[in-house]
């Protein structure tokens, strides 16, 4: 599975300058699809001091939420840290949350495994967008408290996990993944042939369980609880425990490359403003808005945003007297 970065950036903006963010950023749309067509590589690599945001009040926070990208390059990394210290950062995967955390390592992020079913804040202390400081909930004991709304749900999907693993192991290249609160059943390097098979195996471990449902990605079948949470949900999670749900002036943005991530494209166009943006290199069928080509473009845009940010901070002109 490649890894993509999803993106929510979170600030009060001053709305009439929105065009002046958006040349910055690289973002052009379409009239039909409202897509971007060449959102970053074909606009300029250096922007003028003419094109960089002004007039902008950045004094709330950006949450970044943050899954499959080729972390493996010390330069997606470092973008993503560079953001991260300039605003508070999530990452939501679909992965167990231990997993994600330890293949990003960074530690001033939040962490949401499982499609958003266990959420856990940075172990260093964030602000919110009111400048007040945002502790790490802890137990009785002084251990972090994660936030895992499907916790009853994990003694059945371990047994479910069982099962499966002795009803597919005869069909080549299909494999198995424990995510925690989720169950991946990857099968791209099954025979098309076989594809059938595997999803009545899939289906048959489940039977007429109202409980748990499967849902599909990108060549993967997920066996997930059966509750009202998705990565949307977990977006709206992020926003309320900053302290950002109930402002008028929060700019979100949010990016992904999965069918999972339409719930949180979803959410942000039901907030009326926003940048629900997919990452795609072909038109399709989504509730993004925008486009980014690749995660080389996602890349560029971290850099931008992170550079975007400095630069207003120090353009911002120092308050003499009264």
């Amino acid at each position: 599975m490649k890894h993509m970065i999803f993106l929510l950036v979170t600030f009060k903006i001053i709305k009439k300058k929105l065009t002046k963010l958006r040349e910055s950023m690289g973002f052009q749309t379409t009239h039909n699809t409202k897509r971007i067509s060449q959102p970053i590589l074909k606009a300029k690599e250096e922007a003028s001091d003419s094109h960089e945001p002004r007039g902008l009040n950045l004094t709330h926070h950006t949450l970044t939420n943050t899954n499959f990208i080729p972390y493996d390059s010390w330069l997606m990394r470092t973008a993503v840290r560079e953001v991260a210290t300039y605003f508070p950062t999530a990452i939501i995967s679909g992965r167990s949350r231990e997993k994600v955390k330890d293949f990003v390592k960074l530690n001033n992020l939040y962490y949401a495994g499982s499609h958003g079913m266990d959420i856990m804040a940075p172990s260093m202390p964030i602000r919110s967008s009111d400048g007040k400081q945002l502790d790490t909930i802890l137990d009785t004991n002084g251990n972090e408290v994660p936030f895992q709304p499907a916790k009853k749900f994990l003694p059945a999907i371990q047994e479910i996990l069982r099962r499966l693993e002795n009803v597919i192991k005869d069909i080549e290249g299909a494999k198995i993944e424990d995510n925690g609160f989720c169950i991946s059943v990857h099968f791209r390097q099954v025979h098309e042939k076989d594809y059938n098979v595997l999803e009545e195996k899939v289906k048959s471990v489940l039977g007429k369980n109202p409980l748990f449902c499967v849902t599909e990605g990108k060549k993967v079948m997920e066996i997930r609880p059966s509750i009202e949470w998705n990565k949307g949900n977990a977006v709206e999670y992020f926003l309320d425990t900053l302290g950002l749900s109930s402002s008028n002036n929060i700019l979100p943005v949010y990016i992904g490359d999965d069918k999972t991530d339409e719930d949180a494209f979803k959410v942000i166009q039901t907030r009326g403003q926003g940048y629900p943006i997919i990452v795609s290199s072909i038109p399709r069928e989504t509730s993004a808005l925008y486009s980014l080509h690749d995660p080389s473009e996602v890349l560029i845009f971290l850099s931008r945003l992170a550079k975007w940010k400095k630069a207003s901070c120090s353009r911002r002109p120092l308050k003499i007297g009264n």
